[in-house]
């Protein structure tokens, strides 16, 4: 299992985390804050690089939340990205599919 790991600092959004929609399901999440910041984890069913429709994580701890927190998926999004909606800290999101190395 690989983490990959993207940072935001101040409002914005990260590149998008594009996962292996024929990999295994189990997919870990983990937002670290630093600062104040209130933010969003993000995913979308469509292709990234193709104007995608993002939607917040079914979590709602997951959804404007303030605090470091983690969790997961119980299905494989095509993509998955941090969003900071304000503040002026930043926060790293990891993420863990099982099955892929690196």
């Amino acid at each position: 299992m690989r983490p990959i790991t993207v940072t935001q600092s101040g409002a914005g959004s990260t590149s998008p985390i594009v996962l292996d929609m024929h990999g295994r399901p189990e997919v870990s999440l983990q937002v670290d804050v630093t600062g104040t910041v209130n933010y969003t984890v993000e995913q979308t069913l469509n292709d990234p690089a193709v104007s995608p429709v993002w939607f917040g994580h079914p979590d709602a701890n997951l959804v404007a939340a303030t605090a470091s927190m983690q969790g997961n998926y119980g299905y494989i999004p095509r993509a998955v990205r941090l969003t900071i909606n304000s503040g002026a800290g930043s926060a790293v999101l990891t993420v863990i599919q099982s099955g892929i190395t690196g």
